[in-house]
C-alpha cells in the first residue's frame, strides 16, 4: 500500500503554488509559478491573475502528478479566500479551488477549504523551527505582503488557528510600498529580493524614518512619497532601498511593542513575502527577541500550509 499524502493548492494575486505532505507532516513538494507581469508594471488586475492561473496550474499539476505516483492521496486542501473574515474574497482563488474540485474528483477524495492567511500561518509555523515554543499557547503574527499588512493574535486549534485582527496598515500594504518604490527605481516586479540587494550595498548614514503608527495600527502611504524624495535629493538608489526597509523595520517593531504591551510578552511569528527580507528580519530580531521567522519559501506564498492544514484536519476527523 503507497503511503499517504496530502495535497495543498494556493492561487495568490502574483504565485500559482502547489504542494505536497506526506502522513508524518513532511513538506515533500513546494513548487510554484510566478505570474507575470509587465515590464514596468506595479501590480496585476484580478482579470489578469485568473487568467495567468489558469494559465500555470497544468504546468504544476503535471509536476505534482508524477510526484503522486509513489502516494495516495488522502485529501486536497486548497486555498479560497485571503483571510477567515465575512466577505473576503478575490476572483483568483477561484483557480484553485476549481483545480481542488477537479482532482478530489478524480481521487474520490475530500476537499478542505482554508484561507490564504491559515495557510502562511501553517507554512512559517512548520518553517520557523518553533512549532513547540508558539503552540503552546497564543501568540502574536504579523501577515506582511503586497498585498496584506495585518497584525494578529493566533490562538492555536486542533486542525488550524483561531486568529483575531489586532490592527495593520490603513493604507497602503508594505508589499505593495516596496513595489512602488523598486518600479520608481527602475527594478521588475516584484521588487523585493533586488531592493534587498540594493540596500545591503548602502554605506551611508540612513535618514530617521518618520513613521506613522498608533494603537496598533500604521500607515505606509507617506513611505513612497518620502522615499521617492530622497531619490530625487540624492540620486543613490543603494541608500533609498536601505531607507524603505528601515522604515518598515521600525514601524513592524513599534507596532509588536505594542502587541506585547497590551496582551503580554507573547511571541510573535512573521510571515508573509515581505518577511522573507533578511535585513528586516535581522533588526527585528535584534529590536524585539522572541520573535521568529519562516524560511523565505515558506514565508512567501505558497502551498505548503494549505497541505498541512489538510492533513491537520483530516487526521483529527
Amino acid at each position: 500500500m503507497p503511503d499517504l499524502c496530502y495535497v495543498g493548492i494556493d492561487t495568490s494575486n502574483y504565485t500559482t503554488s502547489v504542494a505536497l505532505a506526506d502522513e508524518g507532516g513532511q513538506i515533500v513538494a513546494n513548487l510554484k509559478l510566478p505570474l507575470p507581469v509587465k515590464e514596468g508594471g506595479r501590480g496585476l488586475r484580478q482579470s489578469d491573475a485568473v487568467f495567468a492561473h489558469v494559465k500555470n496550474l497544468p504546468t504544476l499539476m503535471r509536476e505534482l502528478g508524477a510526484l503522486l505516483k509513489n502516494y495516495g492521496v488522502r485529501g486536497i486542501g486548497v486555498s479560497v479566500r485571503p483571510r477567515d473574515a465575512e466577505g473576503s474574497y478575490m476572483p483568483c482563488f477561484l483557480t484553485g479551488e476549481v483545480a481542488a474540485e477537479s482532482l478530489a474528483a478524480g481521487l474520490s477524495v475530500p476537499v478542505c477549504r482554508f484561507s490564504h492567511q491559515s495557510g502562511h500561518l501553517m507554512a512559517a509555523l512548520y518553517s520557523s523551527g518553533a512549532s513547540d515554543v508558539l503552540l503552546g499557547g497564543r501568540f502574536g503574527a504579523f501577515h506582511v505582503s503586497g498585498g496584506t499588512t495585518e497584525m494578529l493574535l493566533v490562538k492555536p486549534e486542533s486542525a488550524g488557528f483561531s486568529v483575531e485582527l489586532l490592527g495593520g496598515s490603513a493604507d497602503l500594504h508594505a508589499g505593495q510600498a516596496v513595489d512602488r518604490v523598486g518600479v520608481a527605481l527602475g527594478l521588475s516586479f516584484p521588487c523585493g529580493p533586488a531592493l534587498e540587494k540594493l540596500a545591503m550595498t548602502n554605506t551611508k548614514k540612513i535618514p530617521k524614518p518618520r513613521i506613522s503608527v498608533r494603537d496598533g495600527s500604521c500607515n505606509l502611504s507617506g513611505l513612497e512619497n518620502l522615499a521617492l524624495d530622497l531619490y530625487r535629493k540624492t540620486n543613490d538608489k543603494a541608500l533609498t532601498a536601505a531607507f524603505v526597509l528601515r522604515f518598515l523595520t521600525q514601524t513592524l517593531a513599534e507596532m509588536a511593542q505594542w502587541l506585547r504591551e497590551t496582551y503580554g510578552e507573547l511571541p510573535i511569528l512573521f510571515s508573509g513575502g515581505v518577511m522573507s527580507n533578511r535585513i528586516i528580519a535581522g533588526e527585528l530580531q535584534a529590536k524585539l527577541g522572541n520573535v521568529y521567522f519562516a524560511e523565505p519559501a515558506f514565508s512567501a506564498d505558497n502551498a505548503a500550509g494549505a497541505a498541512l492544514l489538510c492533513r491537520a484536519q483530516l487526521t483529527q476527523a
